[in-house]
């Protein structure tokens, strides 16, 4: 079993996207999911596979804290 932990999109460079994990940021590709600046995303081995909404990701990162 994993555990997905939110992640917000801080910048986009073509197919890929710095995502800042509550200060940790890793680099992700977007390739399968439609994104901005500012979006919260899940991502499992380098590719963010969901978008998440604000306020469903911030009650995750609250719950996880």
């Amino acid at each position: 079993m994993c555990l997905a932990y939110p992640g917000k999109i801080k910048s986009i460079k073509g197919e890929n996207a710095t995502v800042d994990f509550s200060g940790i940021k890793k680099e992700a590709n977007i390739s399968f999911v439609k994104v901005k600046i500012g979006d919260y995303v899940i991502v499992h081995a380098g590719f963010a596979i969901e978008k998440l909404r604000k306020k469903e990701a911030k009650k995750i990162i609250n719950l996880l804290h």
